[in-house]
């Protein structure tokens, strides 16, 4: 076991930022925050025991730039760098480069965060560990005759994806054989362009489906899994609400899910905190692994919600080399939590960005409502990152009660000056699909269809 962590240089904004110099304080560990020009104003700034400017608003010179964070790093002699979500948290480069370095990454190795970044690679270690995957090509499709091959094999509709593809972007849906030559050309090229990589592969596409995620927790010997997260309620595959338990699983289903997310964990030699993603077909109730986000993620309250347990806490406890003392046995699941992302937008204008200066803040409370933000009275949001300004995340003791509670925590919640999409959420909270439990990701494009309609 090695020394516990003295100091953590956060590379990160936000909500997430407070987050982690929160968990920072309890622990007795030295915060330093890295911010862009843009958030020199914002709360993380003003709670940090530092803070030093890395560079511009633009998340290229700032939060991107990897020789920017890393120099903080050295400079103010951290023991580690959290990187929080997005930006830098899932480069295995600048993983490498905390390596070279002496710094700790507070994450899994580079190695394993290359491989696991790659669909491909992780598609084949999650078939070398037992574990389900689409239907589809082993490696990376490249030719017109291939792609025809495999289309032969698994049907149409099938999807195309980048292997460096990721939040949605990326996919292209192919319906027929006509269009298959021409679709596998342009999202090559799409690739290219995006992520600097053409490599692309082939799925069945599954029509009537659920997502549906396994949260992890490895100290390289011990693997835990802690429950699963349905986050099926999604607007252009991105994420709107969570929550967990899931409404559809059985405990066989749920033993099987977490049973594979482990073995992954184990056949990849994973360490720190992590997600391992499903699709789940309502049509045959059976489960395939699509993806593993080797960070923390935005929905991990959920989890602590539900376990009691503090993530991030536990994470620099991790990096510090400070091992898990938690059994299987010991994580109990208590209850239902409800994660809604509560975004600087306006949902009856196409979801328009609502950056602007916050007049009056009120944030909900009562027993079962916690409010992740870092957003307060007079705050300017810049218009130059994710729309976010908060989680708002609810315990009941089942799901009827987490909705209800969510529901008057949004009527609760108060943001003057800018428009949310607190509204939206209360709308898909109260539809009869939702609280009835059975839905897939095309629910939220039907709900907001049958509005315009």
């Amino acid at each position: 076991m090695t020394e516990p962590l003295k100091s953590v240089l956060i590379a990160n904004r936000g909500e997430i930022a407070l987050r982690v110099i929160r968990a920072c304080k309890e622990l007795g560990i030295k915060s330093v925050l890295a911010y862009s020009e843009a958030d020199a104003q914002s709360l993380p700034v003003q709670l940090a025991d530092q803070a030093v400017c890395i560079g511009p608003a633009q998340v290229a010179q700032s939060y991107r730039n990897a020789q920017a964070v890393i120099s903080a790093a050295l400079a103010y002699k951290v023991d580690a760098i959290h990187p929080g979500y997005g930006f830098l948290s899932e480069n295995a480069d600048f993983a490498a480069l905390c390596e070279d370095e002496g710094v700790t990454f507070v994450g899994p190795a580079s190695d394993v965060i290359r491989r696991m970044g790659d669909k491909i690679e992780a598609k084949k270690i999650a078939r070398r560990a037992g574990v389900p995957t689409v239907p589809g090509s082993v490696g990376a499709v490249s030719e017109y005759r291939e792609a025809l091959a495999i289309a032969n094999e698994v049907g149409y509709p099938m999807l195309i994806k980048a292997a460096a593809g990721g939040g949605g972007r990326g996919m292209r849906v192919v319906e027929t054989a006509e269009t298959l030559e021409r679709d596998l050309g342009e999202i090559m090229s799409e690739a290219e362009t995006a992520f600097g990589d053409p490599s692309v592969y082939i799925e069945r596409y599954l029509t009537d489906i659920r997502h549906i995620e396994i949260q992890v927790l490895s100290d390289g010997e011990t693997v835990l899994h802690l429950g699963e997260r349905d986050c099926t309620a999604q607007r252009r595959n991105q994420k709107l609400i969570e929550e967990s338990p899931s409404p559809v699983l059985d405990d066989t289903l749920r033993r099987g899910l977490s049973e594979a997310a482990t073995a992954l964990c184990r056949e990849v030699g994973y360490r720190n905190a992590g997600t391992v993603e499903f699709v789940f077909d309502n049509i045959d109730s059976k489960y395939y692994f699509i993806e593993m986000n080797t960070r923390i993620q935005v929905e991990h309250p959920v989890t602590e919600m539900v376990t009691g347990l503090d993530l991030i806490k536990m994470q620099l406890q991790i990096a510090g080399g400070q091992p898990i003392t938690l059994t299987q046995a010991d994580v109990r699941l208590d209850g239902h939590a409800i994660e809604c992302r509560i975004n600087a937008e306006d949902p009856q204008n196409g979801f328009a960005p609502s950056p602007g200066v916050v007049g009056a803040f009120r944030a909900p409370g009562g027993f079962g409502v916690r409010l992740d933000s870092h957003v307060q009275a007079g705050y300017a949001i810049p218009p130059f990152y994710d729309s976010m300004i908060g989680k708002l995340i609810c315990w009941g003791n089942d799901r009827d009660e987490a909705i209800e509670r969510a529901i008057r925590a949004l009527d609760e919640l108060v943001v003057e000056g800018i428009i949310t999409t607190a509204d939206f959420h209360k709308e898909i909270l109260r539809s009869t699909k939702f609280s009835h439990g059975h839905f897939n990701t095309a629910f939220v494009a039907e709900l907001l269809a049958a509005r315009a309609g």
